[in-house]
């Protein structure tokens, strides 16, 4: 046991050092895609998503455009997920609506429209696996899990009475039939499928992170960091180039946002 926990704390800070501070073995190949955008996410086959505005641009994972799309009818995106790269999901919240798009970024399906559904409070969506999809509803404080047919079909009720709590959720995310509920204030709450609370994991004022596996991954202080949620323990490292925005780690690439430009290191 001792060998084990002793091999995991190895791998994650390899991890981590590798990734925030590019020590690997000979120099990392270096893509920089030069664009202003308000916020970026990846997918697990290495394409990148930049959201500006009303504007979402697809690149592909040697850093040249692929697709964009665009929308004058919800305002600003607030959410991208891109968990499911054939199913990606985009979130208005100023107007309650959700859009999926396939992988070339066309919308072949009806936009949902959560107002409609009866939920007119909805702080945060997310992309659930079998095609279907979570909502947070801040009007009962619950989690609702919607198939693809946007119907009901996980409940969690009024988690303030349930966990006896009053929750102010900022992010959520499915990873492995798990929905992360991230509450800066408190920590990262985690509910099964059907909505049933498992356990919370402790790390507080956190913005948004990846989940992989028992691993949360995030950018905070200015530093990447991984937790393993078994282990309990947390290894960071600072970063050196104060101009970093934010930084994201998909298998083995380092994405580093910038003011002005996404830079790509591969090792």
């Amino acid at each position: 046991m001792q060998k084990l926990k002793l091999k995991n704390k190895i791998a994650l800070l390899c991890i981590v050092i590798c990734a925030s501070s590019f020590i690997w073995l000979g120099e990392p190949t270096i893509i920089r895609i030069k664009e202003v955008f308000n916020s970026f996410t990846t997918d697990n086959i290495g394409n990148i998503y930049l959201t500006h505005n009303e504007e979402l641009m697809k690149y592909n994972a040697a850093g040249q455009p692929l697709k964009k799309f665009s929308s004058m009818r919800y305002g600003k995106i607030t959410f991208v997920d891109a968990t499911n790269p054939l199913k990606i999901l985009l979130y208005y919240k100023d107007f309650q609506q959700i859009v999926f798009l396939d992988n070339q970024l066309s919308q072949n399906s009806e936009n949902i429209s959560l107002e409609n559904l009866g939920y007119e409070q909805t702080e945060l969506v997310c992309t659930s696996f079998n095609n279907s999809f979570w909502i947070y509803n801040k009007q009962n404080n619950e989690l609702v899990r919607f198939n693809e047919n946007s119907q009901p079909i996980s409940k969690t009720g009024n988690l303030k009475q349930v966990l006896q709590v009053n929750l102010k959720p900022n992010f959520m995310i499915e990873h492995n039939s798990y929905l992360y509920l991230n509450c800066p204030d408190i920590g990262v709450y985690v509910f099964d499928i059907y909505g049933t609370f498992t356990k919370i994991i402790s790390i507080k004022n956190l913005s948004t992170f990846q989940a992989n596996n028992n691993v949360l991954y995030f950018f905070k202080d200015h530093k990447l960091c991984s937790y393993n949620s078994l282990t309990f323990e947390e290894t960071c490292q600072p970063q050196k180039d104060s101009l970093v925005k934010a930084q994201r780690v998909e298998k083995d690439r380092l994405f580093v946002q910038y003011n002005d430009s996404l830079k790509v290191f591969i090792h």
